[in-house]
């Protein structure tokens, strides 16, 4: 029971600082484990990689910030510190994938 605690203490510093550099040295602090032990031990729960997982939760918002429309696409790549080109191909790749199959059944 003690790892699910540790566990939902590091979701809510992911949660705190998807706006910042997330410090994986620190994630493995909070759950009283190494960092390589940290990402095993999340990849096995999640069923995802802790850097996938975080991508994930920065694009799903990014999206919410683009629907909105009051800030630039290139303010919204920086403040999930996407500082490049890059963030237009991840944000359309990851989207795109979200996408339901269409199938012609």
């Amino acid at each position: 029971m003690e790892w699910v605690e540790r566990l939902n203490q590091s979701m809510n510093y992911i949660e705190e600082h998807l706006t910042d550099e997330i410090d994986y040295e620190q994630l493995g602090r909070i759950a009283c484990c190494s960092t390589y032990h940290y990402q095993r031990m999340f990849t096995y729960m999640a069923g995802i990689t802790l850097a996938e997982y975080i991508r994930r939760r920065k694009m799903s918002l990014a999206a919410v910030d683009l629907q909105g429309g009051d800030e630039r696409i290139i303010d919204i790549a920086e403040k999930y510190d996407y500082h490049n080109a890059s963030f237009e191909c991840i944000f359309t790749d990851y989207h795109n994938c979200m996408q339901p199959s269409r199938s012609f059944l």
